[in-house]
């Protein structure tokens, strides 16, 4: 009974030991967490009265107030 139960234990700490798929699940979370971050950010800006889309397209296309361009 005793072997069974360490070749149990044996085979557990092999299966905790490989972390092949864990750089991949970290990662994947940490992109959900950045877009939730950059959503929440966003509906502030909004709640605010910065349109930021808007603002980014001004500036992109030179039409920024007081350029003097």
């Amino acid at each position: 009974m005793t072997t069974l139960t360490q070749r149990t234990l044996a085979f557990i700490k092999e299966l905790h030991a490989d972390e092949r798929g864990l750089n991949t699940a970290e990662l994947l979370g940490n992109a959900a967490l950045a877009i939730v971050a950059l959503v929440a950010i966003w509906a502030g800006l909004q709640a605010l009265g910065i349109d930021l889309i808007e603002a980014i397209g001004d500036l992109l296309t030179g039409e920024v107030e007081g350029a003097g361009g």
